[in-house]
């Protein structure tokens, strides 16, 4: 009998899940890395805003409707002795802060960050930007966005991101956090530097955790309500949004979750983390016992050490039904260290802390074009019968022939270009987050929901006649309402990614009241769209999310019986 592949054995082509990996589960592809595109910054009038926070005082600037304060500080300094440790305390202050300006990223290579006039990267880096309707003490919703970027880029700022459009037509509270990235933000040293260090390998993670525990203290002042708290976040996002979904420091501090194209059940182990940091000792030349020669090199230095273990980084143990959180050997992300993250996220059961919060989880239908296309791939979107062969052979040995088989079957009008991009996507995306709904559902608590976002953007993916479809992070401007805010070439306002077909505005609508109305009542809907069932385990309904909405039962049954018995 043939063994069933396991995804720590498969062989790769040109693009590689190794290369894959590499962009996105190391970050070197940020949350929305698309050629630069100009984001408007139009001239809405603004008005000045205050509010009192129980630090001191900020002003901000109230624009189209919505009270905007960006750049505030929820934690203290993470630099210099502070390195590698949880924040300093957050000090108060006297006096009127300005909140009008977007705070750092965290250190990271560059043009990885798509905010309008954003600071350099820095290591203090712990800000927050909020968006409300008004500061008024009513109790709306407020819904905390990670971004993506992997574990290694990517920022609060981005244009894609912005939560004005959000909070004013659904109102809802919108904040959306910087914190620690790459191995400023999970180095992992509990092993070499003693109790103080303990838990530094998910200090990325933490700073949400702290950010989140400001929100609970200062969003009343922001007409929020700090016992209605939803996490979400996309790739990178999600990953994290997994991991806190896990983690007791987080847990008093949110109600609900939607992990979004980054399902996070398995984390790295503190085994793997520890060689990571051994190589990375060894890349810089620094003996174990002088570890804390760590703490004053520049963080250039260590910007370039990450990049060349990155290319020597092990990723072989991320795919399939484990999803994409687990950075191998040599890459860095959170650490199940039994400290911070007592365990995996979802394996081998969903997290009991987490039993009565509710969870939205899915991926977008074509996640792969994303990935083909920033790594130059443009054979991938004219494949003929044979290279599809060819290519599914790489990654799964001998069982590329049932693979391809099964798909054939199941999607007989399909070109071999789209059984492609089908396999990849839910190779990558979408068996992990059908394995996160499965487990929450089993545990018998609050509810699950499955989705599909299948909304397809007209643009195509240069140098070919193929759209960009549903590939990933397409989503990131539907559930932002921000599909109307890219200046073109002819200084008209256009969509980006998101193409120009005028029925994209009734799917951002959709995916809007669907997110909205479960950050307020745990139970997402939209009008005039179908009902969403919570997943089970007998009916499996996803809610594929459109211009039109539906409710699909069992959609990938044929498929996923398949994976079942070559991956498990």
């Amino acid at each position: 009998m043939t063994p069933k592949p396991k995804l720590t054995e498969l062989k790769m082509d040109d693009l590689t899940r190794r290369e894959f990996f590499r962009r996105t589960a190391f970050g070197i592809l940020p949350a929305l890395a698309l050629p630069r595109l100009i984001y408007a910054s139009f001239p809405f009038t603004s008005t000045d805003i205050k509010v009192e926070t129980a630090f001191g005082k900020l002003l901000g600037s109230r624009t189209e409707g919505v009270n905007i304060f960006k750049g505030v500080p929820y934690a203290g300094s993470v630099s210099r002795e502070r390195r590698f440790l949880t924040p300093a305390p957050l000090k108060a202050w006297t006096g009127v802060r300005e909140a009008k300006r977007l705070g750092p990223p965290s250190i990271q290579g560059p043009n990885q960050t798509y905010g309008i006039d954003e600071p350099n990267p820095a290591e203090d880096c712990l800000t927050l930007n909020i968006w409300t309707p008004a500061n008024d003490n009513k109790k709306r919703p407020v819904m905390v966005y990670s971004h993506g970027g992997g574990y290694t880029h990517g920022s609060a700022g981005s244009v894609a991101q912005d939560g004005s459009n959000l909070a004013r037509m659904y109102d809802v509270v919108v904040v959306a956090t910087n914190h620690r990235l790459g191995l400023l933000g999970y180095l992992y040293l509990d092993e070499i530097a003693g109790d103080e260090y303990a838990g530094s390998g998910n200090r990325g993670v933490q700073d949400i955790a702290i950010a989140l525990k400001w929100v609970n203290e200062n969003i009343s002042a922001f007409g929020g309500d700090p016992n209605n708290v939803m996490i979400f976040g996309e790739s990178g996002g999600g990953l994290k949004t997994s991991c806190l979904y896990a983690m007791p420091e987080a847990a008093p501090y949110f109600h609900k979750a939607s992990i979004e194209s980054g399902p996070g059940v398995m984390m790295k182990t503190a085994d793997v983390a520890a060689e990571t940091t051994e190589l990375l000792l060894k890349q810089l030349g620094i003996a174990r016992n002088d570890w804390r020669k760590l703490l004053k090199l520049p963080p250039s230095v260590l910007l370039d050490a990450q990049e060349q273990l990155r290319k020597m980084g092990d990723l072989s143990q991320i795919a399939g039904f484990h999803g994409i959180g687990a950075a191998g050997k040599g890459g860095f992300g959170p650490v199940v260290d039994g400290v911070v993250l007592p365990t995996h996220p979802f394996d081998p059961v969903a997290p009991s802390l987490s039993k009565e919060k509710p969870l939205l989880v899915g991926w977008n239908e074509d996640e792969f074009i994303f990935f083909a296309m920033f790594s130059g791939d443009t054979e991938a979107f004219q494949l003929t019968e044979e290279k599809l062969h060819q290519r599914i052979e790489s990654i799964l040995g001998d069982k590329a022939r049932l693979v391809v088989d099964t798909y054939r079957k199941a999607y007989p009008k399909a070109t071999p270009t789209q059984l492609f991009i089908a396999i990849r996507s839910i190779l990558v995306m979408g068996l992990g987050s059908i394995t996160i709904a499965e487990r929450k559902t089993q545990q018998e608590g609050a509810l699950a929901y499955l989705y599909n976002f299948g909304y397809k953007s007209d643009l195509k993916v240069p140098g070919t006649d193929y759209e960009f479809g549903s590939m990933h992070a397409m989503d990131i401007p539907f559930k932002f309402h921000n599909i109307n805010n890219v200046l073109d070439k002819s200084g008209h306002r256009s969509s980006g990614m998101a193409g120009n077909r005028p029925e994209r505005f009734a799917a951002s609508d959709n995916m809007c009241q669907l997110w909205t109305s479960f950050a307020r009542t745990s139970v997402p809907s939209a009008k005039e769209q179908p009902a969403w069932p919570a997943y089970n385990l007998s009916t499996r309904p996803l809610m594929r999310i459109d211009t039109q909405c539906s409710v699909i039962n069992d959609r990938y049954k044929t498929v996923l019986k398949m994976w079942r018995e070559i991956l498990n």
